[in-house]
C-alpha cells in the first residue's frame, strides 16, 4: 500500500491569570478513587485531550491549546499525577492507571468520545486508553513517538537515554542540561531554553517505572482507534528509515504526517504546524 505522507510547515473551577484572549481557560479538578487530576480546560465542542511527554507538565501546550480551541473544540489538559495540583499514588503503576485517569477526565465531559494528543510518553498513555476505554475515545494522535524498535546497529541508544536523563536533572549545571536539550529534543536554531522549566522528577521516575511495567504489546496498538502519526523530521528517536512503520503495521486506519524543522520536542518549535495537522486530521473523523 503507498504511503501518503504531507510535510507541512467532584470540580471546582479557577480562571487562570490569561490574556483576553483566552478568558475561557479555566483549572478543575477531577477526582476518581482517591485520585485528584488537575485539568487545563477552554474552548467548546468536542473534547481534545493534550498529554503531555515523560517527567513533564501539560503546560507545554498553551500554544496548541489555543489554537484547537479556537478551531472548535473543547481542549482538556490532564496534569500528570504528581504535577500542578494532581494528587495520586505514584508508585507500582502500570499505563493501566494512567488511562484510567484520562478516562475519568473524558467521563467528567458527558462520556463525549475524545480524540486524545499524546506526546512522546503520552502518546503510551493515549492508546492505552483507547486500548482500555475503547467507547472513549475518537482517535489518538502519536507526536514525536520514538520508533517502536530501534533498526539493526543504531548506535545512538545510549547517548539519546544519557541526554533525557540531563535534560530533566535539575540539579546539573544549565550549560550541561542545554547540551543535552539541544542534542536530543530540539531541531538546529530553535531554543532549547524553553524547555529548563517544567520537569518533574517524582513524575518522572512514576512514568518510566510504570512504562516498564506494562508490556509494549498492551498499549501499542491503541484498541482500534483511528491513528495520527506526527513525527518530527529531525527526531532522533525516530530514524527516517522508521517513518512508515506505523503505517505498514495498522494500514488504513493509521496516517503519517512528517513536520519540517523540527525534532523530539517539536510542539514548542512547531506549534502551528502541529496544529494544523491535528485539527485537518480531526476534521476527517466520523462525527462522535
Amino acid at each position: 500500500m503507498k504511503l501518503r505522507k504531507r510535510l507541512v510547515a467532584g470540580v471546582c473551577l479557577v480562571m487562570l491569570g490569561a490574556p483576553a484572549a483566552q478568558a475561557e481557560r479555566a483549572r478543575q479538578i477531577v477526582a476518581h478513587d482517591g485520585v485528584r487530576i488537575d485539568v487545563i480546560a477552554e474552548g467548546s465542542g468536542p473534547p481534545v485531550v493534550l498529554l503531555p511527554g515523560r517527567g513533564r507538565d501539560s503546560l507545554d501546550f498553551d500554544d496548541l491549546a489555543a489554537g484547537i480551541a479556537k478551531a472548535g473544540y473543547r481542549v482538556l489538559r490532564p496534569q500528570p499525577r504528581g504535577a500542578g495540583d494532581s494528587q495520586g499514588p505514584m508508585q507500582n503503576l502500570t499505563l493501566h492507571d494512567f488511562a484510567r485517569d484520562i478516562a475519568a477526565v473524558i467521563r467528567h465531559e458527558g462520556n463525549a468520545p475524545a480524540v486524545i494528543v499524546g506526546h512522546a510518553f503520552g502518546n503510551w498513555v493515549g492508546r492505552m486508553t483507547a486500548t482500555d476505554y475503547p467507547e472513549l475515545v475518537r482517535g489518538v494522535v502519536i507526536v514525536a513517538a520514538a520508533a517502536k524498535a530501534y533498526p539493526a546497529g543504531f548506535a545512538g541508544a545510549k547517548e539519546l537515554s544519557d541526554a533525557v536523563r540531563k535534560a530533566g536533572d535539575l540539579s546539573r549545571p544549565e550549560a550541561e542540561r542545554l547540551e543535552a536539550l539541544r542534542m536530543a529534543f530540539f531541531a538546529p536554531g530553535h531554543d532549547a531554553r524553553v524547555w529548563l522549566s517544567g520537569w518533574h522528577t517524582e513524575v518522572d521516575e512514576s512514568q518510566f517505572a510504570a512504562g516498564r511495567a506494562t508490556k509494549q504489546s498492551e498499549w501499542w496498538p491503541g484498541g482500534k482507534a483511528p491513528l495520527l502519526d506526527v513525527q518530527a523530521e529531525l527526531d532522533p528517536f525516530k530514524p527516517r528509515s522508521m517513518t512508515n512503520e506505523i503505517k505498514e503495521e495498522f494500514g488504513a486506519r493509521a496516517e503519517i504526517v512528517v513536520i519540517p524543522n523540527g525534532s523530539h520536542a517539536l510542539i514548542p518549535e512547531q506549534p502551528a504546524a502541529v496544529t494544523d495537522a491535528i485539527v485537518t486530521w480531526i476534521g476527517k473523523l466520523p462525527k462522535p
